[in-house]
């Protein structure tokens, strides 16, 4: 028996560090996500195989499926996340992997793995749903983050996303704006460890409260925006919000000072994927500065 399971992408627009803490955040689903496709065999194995953007195997694994014990891999340490993964999943549901079978198991990416689009939350989000348990709690079992990247798997329009309570707040918005086609995201060409930004947020010294209510407004604000010019005066008040409790200088200031338009950090800063308000001439100006991956709105985002 064969079932497939798919989970979208995610980019986080605004509220990168401050959702961590009760912010209110806005976050797409991108058209690019994984799947997951598993088939039961005879075997007592778990015969796990990840597949890039190229359909290239990238990671194997062999798991005996009554004990999760990691009997081989490619990569050890993706093979314990994985393993890790999956335990927790059957803490929260103890018929989860019951039966005494084996399965083949392929994942497959839309993405090059270092675009930072949830390579991780797509995978977890779609165990999630193979061993029908909430993705949220197998989350934050099993990790650390907000969970909005779990959100926008689930959901095929933009969101707004809060955690109160320790509780996701999910609702779906609409966020067209009539220049949409004047915003596009920049690959940096670099893959940022979200955990290492997570780590540097927590260490920094400011007004908790203050940041969270400051960003909670720029959302709002953000979102409902129809005028261009105050948009790229917003996300640029948004970068400099998160670059002063950060104590680093935002992207456009440090290495885009002559670009014509807004720009704006995407998640953890330093790395993935960067938002460019600017015009048809922005894709020109970004490769030919060295940066081949230049997407307009409408191709990213679902």
């Amino acid at each position: 028996m064969t079932k497939k399971f798919y989970s979208n992408g995610k980019l986080l627009l605004t509220g990168e560090y401050g959702v961590l803490d009760g912010a209110l955040a806005l976050a797409v689903p991108t058209r690019y996500g994984q799947s997951l496709i598993r088939t039961q065999n005879t075997t007592k194995k778990i015969v796990w195989k990840s597949f890039d953007h190229q359909s290239k195997i990238w990671f194997e694994a062999l798991f005996d499926s009554t004990t999760l014990k990691i009997i081989s891999s490619t990569d050890s340490q993706i093979a314990e996340t994985l393993q890790k993964i999956v335990l927790e999943a059957q803490k929260l549901n103890t018929s989860f992997l019951s039966e005494n079978v084996g399965y083949e198991v392929n994942t497959f990416l839309d993405f090059p793995r270092d675009w930072g689009l949830g390579s991780s939350s797509t995978l977890l989000n779609n165990v999630a749903q193979w061993a029908e348990v909430n993705p949220f709690t197998l989350l934050w079992n099993a990790f650390t983050g907000s969970g909005y990247d779990i959100a926008c798997a689930q959901h095929n329009k933009p969101i707004t996303y809060q955690v109160l309570e320790k509780k996701p707040l999910v609702t779906e918005v609409a966020f067209t704006p009539h220049f949409l086609d004047a915003i596009y995201f920049i690959h940096l060409n670099t893959k940022q460890n979200s955990r290492e930004g997570i780590n540097s947020y927590r260490k920094a010294a400011f007004d908790s409260q203050r940041f969270i209510s400051k960003i909670t407004s720029l959302t709002n604000e953000i979102r409902s925006c129809k005028n261009i010019d105050l948009f790229k005066q917003l996300i640029l008040a948004h970068e400099a919000l998160v670059g002063a409790v950060l104590q680093k200088t935002p992207i456009q200031q440090e290495r885009f000072s002559d670009f014509n338009g807004a720009i704006k950090s995407l998640g953890a800063w330093g790395g993935d994927f960067i938002m460019a308000v600017g015009d048809k001439n922005t894709p020109r100006y970004f490769q030919g500065k060295g940066y081949a991956t230049v997407l307009p709105y409408a191709e990213m985002v679902l």
